[in-house]
């Protein structure tokens, strides 16, 4: 008998700097596009060099993580910050958002 692993094709995506009004459109439509590719099983955004997030980007956020369900692909988060992380627990999201601790993680996904 012969065994086959089949390994998900993992995108990651690295924002920097605020995920703000300003930017989340953006954010969303690089994340979508990505997302959309045949051949990803797993987006992951790592959110190490993010230092701020408003509603606009956590809505931003939410929309891909309907988007992955509804493709049957996997949204993670990875490297979130406390200063960011905070805000996903106040608003209940940590529940909603698979939140790995860093990259080292990934490996074992």
């Amino acid at each position: 008998m012969q065994a086959v692993l089949n390994y998900p094709k993992i995108a990651v995506i690295r924002p920097q700097g605020c995920l703000n009004a300003t930017n989340a459109l953006e954010f969303e439509r690089d994340m979508t596009t990505t997302l959309a590719q045949n051949d990803i099983s797993i987006l992951v955004v790592d959110l190490a060099a993010v230092e701020s997030l408003d509603s606009a980007g956590l809505m931003a956020l939410l929309s891909i993580h309907k988007l992955a369900l509804s493709l049957g692909r996997g949204l993670r988060l990875c490297a979130v910050a406390p200063s960011i992380r905070i805000i996903f627990e106040l608003t209940q999201l940590d529940s909603v958002f698979e939140i790995l601790d860093g990259e080292i993680e990934l490996a074992a996904t």
